[in-house]
């Protein structure tokens, strides 16, 4: 089954941009070819970036904030886990001291003069080449195990944002449970009646050639589904589609 996720606000919206981000940043640091290397740096810069522009830090630290409450409140409920309870609030605990002590996110980055020097060099078209930063490409032709060594410690910085936001994400998804759904005709609409998700998930089944193409406020979900033409364009698909659907929110 393939999975599409839809985030139904802009804060989930840029917690999976960034786990996007971390994901390809993983990825290609575990390669050996010094042309996974080069992606791996300009990875580690695009993350540097969205921590520039935006209080990256605080919003998952709030959410996580947010989480420990929620959970904390459950203790009184009959019926609830303590032991599992007790867990997941001292694992958020924990994820919050690591992110709340580090201070601003990457500072060991940006404080390596050459780094910074190739971070401006890499935001221009082809200014990393060999010509332009002979520096550079002299890191390139080291032995993989000495790339991975310095990706290692450039990466290291960001691990408890990463880590703090997995979690985060980990609890989102686990909120919603999974259940079959037809859209039909290639549509689905579900009423809300006011009641608000942060995340939908939608899985199909690959044979089937389609993919969703999601919205959602407080009054209803809209899921249609559309496949790709001889040139890629977007057509609505017209049949009756079977896919699963999980509806989050915590």
């Amino acid at each position: 089954m393939i999975l599409y996720e839809y985030p139904c606000n802009e804060r989930i919206r840029a917690l999976l941009r960034v786990e996007y981000l971390f994901e390809r940043l993983f990825f290609f640091a575990k390669g050996t070819d010094v042309h996974h290397h080069q992606i791996t740096v300009d990875t580690l810069f695009d993350l540097l970036e969205l921590c520039d522009r935006t209080d990256l830090r605080g919003a998952v630290l709030q959410d996580l904030e947010r989480h420990r409450a929620s959970l904390a409140n459950l203790r009184e409920h009959p019926g609830v886990d303590t032991n599992a309870l007790d867990t997941m609030l001292a694992t958020i605990q924990e994820k919050t001291t690591d992110l709340a002590a580090q201070g601003r996110i990457g500072q060991e980055v940006r404080d390596n003069e050459w780094l910074a020097s190739l971070r401006g060099r890499v935001a221009i078209p082809g200014g990393s080449s060999q010509v332009d930063m002979p520096s550079y490409f002299a890191w390139q032709t080291k032995p993989a195990e000495t790339r991975h060594r310095d990706l290692k410690k450039w990466i290291a910085p960001f691990m408890p944002l990463y880590e703090a936001l997995s979690l985060i994400l980990r609890m989102l998804r686990d909120s919603g449970d999974t259940v079959p759904a037809v859209a039909r005709h290639g549509a689905y609409q579900e009423m809300l009646g006011g009641k608000v998700f942060q995340l939908l998930r939608v899985w199909i089944d690959p044979r089937l050639g389609v993919f969703p193409e999601m919205s959602a406020n407080k009054y209803v979900i809209w899921v249609r589904f559309a496949q790709q033409d001889s040139e890629l364009k977007p057509q609505p698909v017209h049949a009756d589609v079977h896919f699963k659907l999980a509806r989050c929110n915590v």
